[in-house]
């Protein structure tokens, strides 16, 4: 139940019955009326703008009109138990304490439902990751991995249907330098034979590794003809490679749906048949490109190829679809796994992008765009540059997987919970500092911690008194009472729907972390008042229990394990 929404509604329909009435005018082309939080020195719990906006429709000042809505809507609305106009007209309504009772006995009845919104739910194909596989995770990838993870759970808590997916480019440069890597360091192992110290070759321990359980399965007999063995070692390589990073994104709680193969899309000749429908449909030509903005003339060869016609969907150039030997470009690739997606009939495509990735964006959506005939969406969303800091200084650990910090070392240092809070801790479009020093910390400056705590606080609580968060409790009408504290509380726990809304139509999960603070805070803010006087305590010293108040934990309770959930981050009991 989206509070604000709902009474968006409500409102809209009252005002409706007035102009049946012919009480006010309400044009049927009037800009939108809407309800939002009041300002924050206001007493009240919802403002509407019904009165500024249809002022001018009625010739009357916004103030006048507001505040014969104002006798209406009391009069109409017995949950409202006042209504202060501003001088702009805004309605700032306050509920009555029995709304307050109403509400929070939905929120307990929804439980793990409460904020979720099912009305067009969709299909939609995320792809996020897809890492070249020619090593261990790192820091960079660990950030579009836990954005993509939260995003699907934020998704699926409104009832879409996510297939979460991971494109592995296992053909190309990259891939060939890797399986080489590879090979050198089987002879280095088996023959006694240095590692070349190319440029192109990857370095790292975790080679080695590949390499001796290559050795150890055997499959290969014989290592003294690389090219007669290269199929099979490739399979191998990748094979492992993907494990090891399966097993990185196991560590951080990610579970992909789906994989999809560059090679396989090569070998169905899915790649040649997506350019020759293009090209029936006049979106591919043969060409010649101008030199790349920043390329050298004398270093640059202008030749015929095979151009998609990129321009005419947006992109600020046309695009080459086929390299020298005539093998073709990995953009064709992507082109072919793009239009692989269209064919599976997802409502919604969404790409989490690296950082280094944002100028790919228009050709893709261009793509996109083109197969699918303009009827497909493709979202692309750039997760930023994590950067460590530990004593205020950048942060460099072990580096004895390759030349980058990996995942795996990342989660050993601070646990999953607090690598996948702290990804979720800003805007995946800026950098993100990620220090050390704050999430090893027990106090308000750790997020992660502050917000599990409030967990486990009110789960000691309930322990306390023998009675489980989950139990049904019941009050008395004449009973039901909420202090001013309780009902600032019970007032951001009416946001949680409206937080949920805006973090799934903007798809930035991070609004959930930052939502979760906020509430957290004021119950820890709580609580230590309770400490100094046992007025607001939760529970008394003679046993006598404020069930009201106990029923406000467990809303409380409700809320915050599902917005951690939905980050992927433990709610414990204890701590």
């Amino acid at each position: 139940m989206n509070l604000f929404k709902n009474y968006q509604k409500k409102i809209s329909l009252f005002l409706n019955v007035l102009k049946k009435d012919n009480l006010i005018e309400y044009p049927d082309n009037i800009k939108k009326i809407t309800v939002e939080l009041p300002p924050k020195a206001t007493e009240a719990d919802i403002s509407c703008n019904a009165a500024m906006i249809l002022s001018k429709s009625n010739n009357m000042s916004p103030l006048d009109l507001g505040l014969i809505l104002k006798k209406k809507l009391l009069n109409y609305f017995n949950e409202f138990e006042r209504i202060e106009v501003s001088k702009h007209g805004f309605l700032n309504i306050k509920f009555g304490i029995f709304f307050w009772e109403k509400f929070l006995l939905n929120v307990i009845e929804n439980k793990i439902s409460y904020g979720s919104n099912n009305e067009n739910v969709k299909r939609y194909n995320l792809e996020f990751v897809s890492a070249n596989p020619t090593g261990p995770l790192h820091v960079g990838h660990c950030r579009g991995a836990v954005l993509g993870d939260a995003l699907t759970n934020l998704l699926k808590f409104n009832g879409n249907t996510v297939t979460k997916e991971y494109y592995v480019n296992d053909s190309g440069g990259q891939i060939k330098n890797f399986i080489n890597s590879v090979y050198y360091r089987i002879i280095e192992i088996i023959e006694k034979k240095k590692f070349p110290l190319e440029k192109d070759l990857y370095p790292g321990d975790y080679i080695v590794s590949i390499a001796k359980e290559i050795i150890k399965n055997k499959i290969i007999k014989d290592y003294s003809n690389f090219d007669k063995i290269s199929n099979i070692l490739t399979k191998e390589a990748l094979k492992i490679s993907m494990k090891l990073i399966q097993d990185n994104l196991k560590m951080l709680g990610i579970t992909h749906d789906n994989f999809v193969y560059e090679s396989e899309l090569i070998l169905s000749d899915a790649v040649h048949k997506t350019i020759k429908n293009l090209e029936k449909d006049n979106y591919v030509y043969k060409g010649r490109l101008e030199a790349p903005k920043g390329e050298l003339n004398k270093d640059w060869k202008s030749r015929d190829q095979l151009i998609f016609n990129s321009t005419k969907f947006g992109d600020d150039t046309d695009r080459a679809l086929q390299k020298n030997d005539g093998s073709w470009t990995y953009f064709a690739s992507d082109i072919a796994y793009h239009g692989n997606k269209i064919n599976r009939n997802f409502d919604v495509l969404i790409n989490i992008l690296g950082a280094d990735h944002s100028g790919y964006i228009k050709r893709i959506a261009a793509a996109t765009k083109a197969i699918s005939k303009n009827k497909t969406n493709l979202i692309c969303k750039v997760s930023q540059l994590v950067k460590l800091f530990k004593n205020g200084k950048p942060f460099k650990m072990s580096k004895r997987k390759g030349d980058y910090i990996t995942v795996e070392d990342l989660i050993k240092e601070v646990g999953k919970d607090s690598v996948r809070f702290m990804m979720l801790s800003r805007s995946n479009d800026v950098e993100l500092d990620f220090d050390f020093q704050k999430v090893s910390e027990k106090s308000k400056e750790n997020p992660v911690f502050y917000v599990q705590y409030a967990y486990a606080r009110i789960s000691s609580i309930f322990k306390s008194i023998n009675i489980k968060v989950d139990d049904n409790i019941t009050v008395e009408n004449k009973k039901f009472i909420l202090n001013k504290y309780e009902i600032e509380i019970l007032k951001k726990i009416s946001e949680w729907p409206r937080c949920v809304d805006l973090a799934s139509t903007k798809l930035e999960p991070h609004r959930i972390s930052f939502y979760l603070y906020d509430l957290v805070s004021l119950f820890h803010s709580y609580w230590s008042l309770g400490n100094e006087n046992k007025e607001y305590r939760f529970t008394s010293d003679n046993g006598e229990l404020n069930k009201t108040r106990l029923m406000l934990l467990q809303s409380l309770a409700i809320v915050i394990k599902n917005g951690l959930s939905i980050l992927g981050v433990s709610a414990p009991s204890t701590m």
